[in-house]
């Protein structure tokens, strides 16, 4: 493929994703942006050129050893839902904008501190950085056919041009505001983007491999181990690999919390905690498939190409071989998708931590004071767009400089290994409040110093001096100090024998010197903080602890300058109101300190943060027992106010709960009025007829006809009866629910039971025209009161028929068995029940409005009765509103 179509593609890939970002950037807020997939694609910057090249070059010489780097990020992963849930809390509560303002912040914004952090951070990235323009380099070359790329000429090295470009595409995108916490909306979704791409690609290249090339897994083992090192591919070398693989998987454990790359997409970037649920398993997955394929296509290309070929990228030489150049295309474009995603992110924030931790308190800081509100933007974005493209050319000066003669993996875990000299500074200060900031700063130079010692300076010695005397016999011939086997250690790999030192001196000097050294009152103040960092987020303002004088005046006049008149008065005001005080404030306290550092650290950093509102105002010193009594009163605090706040609740809830009851009762009272009222007209109804007729028969018996006769006393025993039956029912049911009546359960056919029920409502029925229809004539034997259940089965179609409208009213009735129970169903098509009466059409003194006569009939107790009944046999019995029409009652008794 020649070199301008190569380059032509490169430029409308970068094209295409200039578009993805800019749209991004627009729709910042739309949730194709904003979304869990998002946010775990974007942790996929973590797979780089390495992983997409090296992991290959690594199994094709060592078999599974780049598993290691994969496996610790899978470990960590389930603790991100506790450990990182902690970071971003204590990051988004103090807009924190990068791994320095973290670290620094734990340790009361101590600016050394923050800006030995960054130089760490720049020289483990920087070689980084520039293995990806290695993998550029030769990538380009292999599709060009190019095989040696000369790096003498920068103005004809095509990847000088590429880093360029990858600086305007950060700058543009990453230095559009002067908050460097926000997100970066744009950046993000290219990245997701590109791990879609480069999983796909990688896939891709891995099937073709393995079921094109050869005749599926089976036929590459079987191939493979013809070749002479194959046992040295698979075997476990006891203890040495072992150890080898523990302090590899440790490594990376620690790289996917502490690169700056990392911190920037998981941290900074993360706008909803809730995204975590879903990374921790989804990413995870998405490492699993990219390493799918390693093995089958590095022992591939070992087979096809041996020794003839850079084993690093035997994913691209394998398809050019067979002349699949489109395929190899689509390769290289995965491969640069990766280094795209590392270079840009890793640039972002370096180009953050070197603005706000090294340039700005180190030399701009005076500028800024006495510049205005647009110079102070202007100088922020340009510091940072001149640092993005001073790191690129640092990693293309040291790519054309170390990387030339180096494999990926080699440059990649110096990197981990530089990296991880963060790890005793940022862990245990997550979790144990004496870790001092001099602790952190002395184990971190030395960790540092037994890192270049025994790994960086055993490279130089050997690129530079060839002879590798240095590294076999150690300094002056003495063996204990040689680099790669220190005080005789000599079973581990080299990365692994610096990360396992370089960790023993650092954590052991983190631990002496903050035991022996306490700490000033502001370090243990940020210690609680981060500790406690749950109890704290409740107090989020009131969490620092200050003593001194200043004024609201000379704060805001700091803080125009670099927010500018209205965001500031905005700021403030929000602030006055959250605490309740006046606007026109005059003094401030610990809470509008604290909330301006916070204003501040987005922008300039916390250290410089802390610097400028540190210049208006006059602190007083506070002894650390003090700050020891203020911060455990402020817990003491916090716990009563969260026990308050428990026990209010619980009050509102009880007197809710009170509430309803009483309307509740209140409800009963007038149900019970009017089940009074209705009582005492059923009641004077028979009695005034029977006095009525008695009256007439006594005055009149000699004159009137015989057949009246007849009529009035049929009258006076209808309304006797009529009277008894209310009276029974009154009795009945305060009987049946005072456990006073006696149940005469037996075998009963229950077929036989609802004939007879039915007959003897048939009448009633046909009087208002309502048909009943029964839909089951099967003989089922249950153990029940016959006499009960009738009248359960009387008062439920009476119900039903009540509820009918004459001439239109069907009543459905049906049972079956399920399992041990007896099911009956009673449908009418009357109306529905109103959903206020379902919760009390059982209870008793109950009657609903929304019969079909003007005034209730009956007690209101016929279906209480019933429940009661049901209940006496261990059934139940509910109703249900049909969704077409009509309601249905129905019931349930055991069988046995």
């Amino acid at each position: 493929m020649s070199n301008l179509l190569l380059v032509s593609i490169i430029i409308l890939y970068l094209v295409i994703l200039f578009g993805i970002a800019y749209l991004a950037e627009k729709k910042s807020k739309s949730k194709w942006v904003n979304n869990p997939y998002i946010y775990t694609l974007s942790l996929a910057v973590y797979c780089s050129a390495w992983t997409y090249y090296g992991s290959v070059g690594v199994a094709a010489k060592s078999g599974f050893d780049f598993l290691p780097i994969y496996l610790g990020p899978v470990i960590a992963f389930p603790l991100w839902i506790v450990l990182m849930r902690k970071i971003i809390r204590i990051s988004k509560q103090h807009k924190v904008s990068s791994i320095a303002d973290f670290i620094s912040l734990r340790y009361a914004n101590n600016r050394f501190l923050g800006a030995l952090i960054t130089l760490i951070c720049v020289v483990g990235t920087v070689p980084y950085i520039a293995l990806q323009l290695k993998a550029i380099s030769d990538s380009f070359g292999i599709m060009t056919t190019q095989s040696n790329v000369d790096v003498t000429n920068v103005l004809s090295d095509h990847t000088f041009y590429i880093a360029i470009l990858l600086g305007i595409f950060a700058t543009f995108f990453g230095t559009q505001k002067t908050d460097a916490s926000e997100n970066h909306k744009g950046i993000i979704a290219s990245v997701a983007f590109e791990s879609i791409l480069k999983l796909i690609f990688f896939l891709i290249i891995g099937i073709y491999v393995t079921f094109y090339l050869f005749n599926g897994t089976e036929d590459i083992l079987s191939q493979i181990a013809q070749k002479e090192n194959f046992s040295s591919l698979t075997n476990f070398n006891g203890l040495e690999d072992g150890m080898n693989w523990f302090f590899m998987i440790f490594l990376s454990f620690m790289a996917i919390f502490l690169l700056p790359r990392q911190f920037q997409v998981s941290v900074v970037e993360n706008s909803r905690e809730k995204h975590l649920k879903k990374a921790i398993w989804l990413f995870p997955l998405y490492l699993l498939l990219f390493n799918l394929f390693v093995i089958y296509i590095a022992w591939g290309g070992t087979i096809k190409l041996g020794d003839s070929g850079n084993p690093d990228y035997y994913a691209l030489l394998m398809p050019l071989q067979n002349g699949d150049t489109f395929l190899a295309l689509l390769v290289f474009l995965g491969g640069f998708s990766a280094v795209i995603s590392m270079v840009v992110v890793s640039t972002l924030a370096l180009s953050t931590m070197v603005s706000n931790n090294l340039i700005i308190p180190y030399g701009f800081l005076e500028q800024f004071v006495k510049g205005r509100t647009e110079k102070n933007d202007f100088y922020i974005k340009a510091i940072r767009r001149v640092s993005i493209f001073m790191i690129i050319m640092a990693a293309y000066l040291f790519y054309i400089t170390f990387s030339v003669e180096s494999s990926l993996i080699s440059i990649g875990l110096i990197s981990f290994v530089v990296i991880a000299q963060l790890g005793p500074s940022f862990f245990i200060g997550l979790f144990w409040n004496r870790g001092s900031s001099n602790g952190a700063i002395w184990g971190i130079i030395i960790g540092f110093c037994v890192t270049f010692y025994t790994l960086i300076l055993p490279l130089i010695m050997h690129l530079y001096f060839v002879d590798d005397q240095f590294i076999d016999q150690g300094p002056l011939g003495i063996e204990m100090l040689k680099p790669h086997a220190l005080f005789g250690i000599d079973f581990l790999n080299p990365h692994a024998h610096a990360f396992f030192w370089s960790m023993f001196f650092n954590l052991f000097t983190y631990l002496i010197v903050s035991i022996s050294q306490k700490g000033n009152y502001r370090e243990r103040n940020y210690a609680e903080m981060f500790v406690d960092s749950q109890n704290f987020n409740d107090l989020q303002d009131n969490a620092l602890v200050w003593k001194g004088e200043a004024y609201v005046a000379d704060i805001r006049n700091v803080l125009i300058k670099f927010l500018g008149n209205e965001r500031t008065e905005r700021a403030l005001s929000l602030f006055f109101q959250k605490y309740d005080l006046p606007q026109d404030t005059q003094m401030a306290d610990a809470r509008l300190i604290n909330f301006s550092e916070k204003l501040l650290t987005g922008s300039i950093g916390g250290s410089s943060a802390k610097i400028l509102i540190s210049s208006v105002v006059k602190e007083e010193e506070i002894s650390l027992v003090e700050v020891l009594k203020i911060l455990e009163e402020s817990k003491e605090n916090i716990t009563n106010n969260k026990l308050l706040t428990q026990e209010s609740t619980a009050l509102a809830k009880m007197t809710e709960k009170l509430q309803q009851m009483n309307d509740e009762l209140i409800k009963k009272d007038h149900q019970k009025d009017e089940f009074l009222d209705t009582v005492s007209h059923e009641l004077k109804t028979p009695v005034t007829g029977i006095r009525a007729a008695t009256e007439l028969l006594i005055d009149d018996s000699e004159d009137m006809p015989t057949e009246i006769k007849d009529k009035f006393l049929k009258n006076i025993l209808n309304d006797s009866e009529r009277l008894s039956r209310l009276i029974n029912h009154i009795l009945d049911f305060e009987k049946i629910a005072n456990g006073r009546v006696d149940f005469n359960q037996k075998k009963h056919d229950f077929n036989t039971s609802l004939t007879t029920s039915i007959s003897s409502i048939n009448q009633i029925a046909i009087k208002y025209n309502i048909k009943i229809k029964r839909l089951s004539f099967q003989s089922v034997i249950a153990q029940y009161d016959e006499d009960r259940i009738l009248q359960v089965l009387t008062n439920l179609l009476s119900n039903a028929i009540k509820f009918c409208k004459p001439d239109q009213g069907v009543i459905t009735i049906s049972y079956e068995v399920v399992s041990t129970h007896l099911l009956v169903y009673i449908h009418n098509n009357g109306k529905a029940i109103p959903a206020e009466d379902k919760a009390y059409i059982f209870d008793k003194f109950y009657q609903s409005k929304n019969q079909n006569t003007v005034k209730p009939l009956g007690s209101g107790l016929g279906l209480a009765i019933s429940k009661q009944i049901i209940l006496k046999h261990n059934g139940e019995i509910w109703v249900k509103n049909e969704n077409k029409n009509g309601v249905t009652f129905g019931f349930q008794l055991p069988i046995g």
